[in-house]
Order: structure tokens, then C-alpha cells, then sequence
């Protein structure tokens, strides 16, 4: 075994220093898996983000979907509220460290693909939270497509977008106007807000943007 994999994990959303890794491809879950085992999370809040709480409370009704859940430390906050929600993630040990989290809520997490799964209700929105900067570029065009594919006529997609090319990643930074092609012939913005408490790895880059589904016709 590793050395490193014997190291705590240092503390959620500070700035770490990559080990080396032996996957490298964000877009199998192996990648992930490597990086859950090796406490390598800078991507990890460590909580749920006010931005967060606020919208939560704005939308209190309907269920919610959280792709790409990670720690899913959103996931519990909506399960002691007694939401309906489910958290999903491809990486069996992303799985596994947000079940131990999630405790008594542990049910509401899943091990699935996000581009194949079927939810058990029609989301009233869908949060995204490092999901998108996550995958390869791509992968960018079925992210939309699948968006638009569950949520219906009227529903929100809303959380942050790391905004801004980046050489390398993850995170993988997108253009505005990227993320504008991708949304746009689906979804409208209705909300578009600065984030001043990003953790290090998103810091001055994110926005909190919110974007309801089109009818089908306007679609």
C-alpha cells in the first residue's frame, strides 16, 4: 500500500498539493475513487454553502436531484429537513464516504452514471455543484442534453459555475459564452449572482447562476 493513502485527509476545500496519481481520467471512476481513498478532496466544502441554504429555502417545494454528489453534505441537509432528494455519484468510494456520512439519510445516495440515470420522481430542480468542471469538455454537450432531458417545462437547474478556461483540470473552467451555447437553447438564467465565500480551488471564478427550463416549443 501507498504511504500517502495512511495520511489523514487535510482539511476539506484548503489548498493541497496532488500526490501522484495513477489514474488520470476525471471521466472513469476510477479517477475519483483514487482521490476519495487518498483524502485528495479540494474540492470539498466541508459543508453546505450559504448560496446554498438560501436557495434552498426560497424553493422549498419538490424534489431535488444532485448529480455528481461527492460528500453529499447537501443531500444531508435537505434529508433532515425531510426533502425529497436524491445524491448520485459514479465513484463507489464517493458512494460509500457519503453514505457513512449521511448516517441515518444514507439512503438517499445512489452509485450511478448521471447520463443514463432515471431518477424515482421529476425533479423541481437539479443542483449543480462542481459537477460541470468536473467532466472533460467532452462531455459538455450530454451534460445539457441530459439537463434538459429530466428536468421539465418550468424546473431549475441552479448552483455554481466555474467560470473561465482553464489549461488543465479538473476543475475544467468554461467560457461564458460556452456556457451560454450549452444552456441557452434549453434553459433561460434567472438568476445570476458574484459568490464572495468560494473555497480556494474556485476562488473569484464562481457565479451562482440559476436557469429554468424552456417550454418545449421554445426549447
Amino acid at each position: 500500500m501507498n504511504a500517502d493513502s495512511n495520511r489523514p485527509p487535510l482539511p476539506s476545500g484548503a489548498r493541497q498539493t496532488a500526490p501522484e496519481f495513477v489514474s488520470r481520467d476525471p471521466d472513469s471512476p476510477a479517477f475519483w475513487d483514487e482521490r476519495f481513498e487518498r483524502g485528495f478532496m479540494p474540492w470539498d466544502q466541508a459543508g453546505v454553502p450559504p448560496a446554498f441554504k438560501a436557495f434552498a429555502a426560497r424553493h422549498a417545494e419538490g424534489a431535488v436531484l444532485i448529480p455528481g454528489c461527492g460528500s453529499a453534505w447537501e443531500a444531508l441537509a435537505l434529508g433532515q429537513e425531510g426533502r425529497q432528494v436524491r445524491a448520485i455519484d459514479f465513484s463507489p468510494n464517493a458512494v460509500a464516504a457519503a453514505r457513512k456520512q449521511l448516517g441515518a439519510y444514507a439512503s438517499v445516495v445512489e452509485q450511478a452514471d448521471f447520463f443514463v440515470y432515471e431518477p424515482p420522481f421529476t425533479p423541481a430542480w437539479i443542483y449543480e455543484r462542481a459537477f460541470l468542471c468536473a467532466l472533460p469538455k467532452a462531455r459538455w454537450g450530454d451534460y445539457a442534453q441530459r439537463m434538459a432531458a429530466l428536468l421539465p417545462a418550468g424546473a431549475l437547474l441552479a448552483g455554481f459555475y466555474f467560470l473561465g478556461a482553464t489549461p488543465k483540470g479538473p476543475p475544467f473552467g468554461i467560457e461564458r459564452e460556452e456556457l451560454e451555447a450549452l444552456l441557452v437553447p434549453h434553459f433561460e438564467l434567472i438568476e445570476d449572482e458574484a459568490v464572495a465565500d468560494s473555497i480556494p480551488v474556485f476562488a473569484g471564478r464562481e457565479r451562482w447562476m440559476t436557469w429554468r427550463r424552456r417550454g418545449v416549443a421554445a426549447a
